[in-house]
């Protein structure tokens, strides 16, 4: 995936990205007390930790804070599994990563993980491009919080799926 795009116009080294994924580092440690990544760095340090979180074999995923919130950030293992460019990904309705008739569910979650400040252990069927149906399994979702502490989406993460 990286060598699709050069490393001077990779989305996920852009500021405004790296800052995101601050904002998503942070707020993973306040919901779960863990670091999400090995270096966990912020500062000025923001695109090592870009560049760590966009490798991860880690799937992860972000969304923003609207009624219908959009994608904002995903990494090359969501990426991949799901079949898309950060160009088509980023930006498309997030509820479109599952079928439609699994998109209840998925809000569900997602309502219980802001209401929690976090959520471990969801499990449910997503769908790819290509229209092939998967599990995740045990993913965590956790409400971001900006530089203000306010809330400005939600992210989740997961290592375990398969294709069904």
């Amino acid at each position: 995936m990286t060598d699709m795009i050069s490393r001077t116009s990779a989305p996920w080294l852009r500021a405004d990205t790296q800052a995101l994924i601050n904002d998503l580092l942070i707020s993973y440690q306040r919901a779960f007390a863990q670091p999400l990544l090995v270096c966990n760095q912020s500062g000025p340090f923001h695109r090592t930790a870009a560049q760590e979180l966009f490798a991860s074999p880690i799937a992860v995923l972000a969304h923003d804070h609207r009624a219908d919130p959009l994608l904002t950030y995903v990494n090359s293992t969501a990426l991949r599994i799901w079949g898309h460019s950060w160009h088509t990904m980023v930006g498309m309705p997030s509820r479109l990563t599952a079928e439609e008739s699994e998109q209840r569910e998925r809000a569900n979650a997602l309502q219980q993980a802001h209401q929690s400040a976090g959520f471990r252990g969801y499990s449910g069927i997503r769908i790819n491009q290509e229209g092939r149906r998967f599990m995740i399994h045990n993913a965590r979702i956790w409400p971001l919080w900006d530089d203000n502490n306010e809330a400005c989406g939600q992210a989740a993460a997961f290592s375990n799926w398969w294709w069904i």
